[in-house]
């Protein structure tokens, strides 16, 4: 009994050094590992015991964040339901997500070959959702894909970050009405 009441407590302190370490080092790459082991309220040999240096601590936060998403593109169902339910089944998902690993993929990719590959899957499936409704016709025929993504992650960007009080569903509403009408009367 005692060994799994230890092996809970160990993995909610893993579990509060990856969300801490997320935030802590999105805002401040340079934050220290005691800063983040006081703000996740372990010690700081706990933090040590799991991560031998900050940048295996960031690589982790990474990993959970890549995993996370791609639970987010798997329960989306991109390729299967229609467009709308899709879109916003993946906004409403990822949003939490972004809110939750902070931290800007695009840093680990350039140093990790295997987070690479893991992103640009992620991306790719992206990339043939965003193809799958030009084809059906839920976006005008002459809007680029690459335009496309790029104002479907500005949107998911901003409604995560820059609107943090708005919750994920009412933000999916948001956000899926914006990209799939905008913002004009026609």
């Amino acid at each position: 009994m005692l060994r799994s009441i230890m092996r809970a407590d160990a993995v909610r302190n893993l579990a509060a050094v990856l969300r801490t370490g997320a935030r802590l080092l999105a805002e401040d790459p340079g934050t220290s590992m005691s800063a983040i082991a006081s703000a996740a309220g372990v010690d700081r040999t706990t933090v040590h015991r799991h991560f031998a240096t900050r940048e295996a601590l960031l690589s982790a936060v990474f990993q959970a964040k890549l995993d996370s998403s791609e639970k987010v593109l798997d329960e989306a169902r991109l390729m299967a339901a229609p467009v709308a339910v899709a879109l916003h089944r993946y906004v409403e998902g990822i949003i939490p997500v972004s809110r939750e690993w902070p931290v800007d993929t695009r840093i680990k990719m350039q140093q990790d070959p295997a987070a690479s590959t893991r992103r640009q899957e992620q991306s790719a499936r992206l990339d043939a959702f965003i193809q799958r409704a030009l084809d059906e016709g839920h976006l005008r025929r002459d809007t680029s894909p690459a335009w496309a993504r790029a104002m479907l992650d500005q949107l998911v960007d901003s409604a995560a970050h820059r609107f943090p009080e708005i919750d994920a569903a009412q933000a999916a509403d948001l956000v899926v009405d914006t990209f799939l009408n905008g913002l004009g009367t026609h």
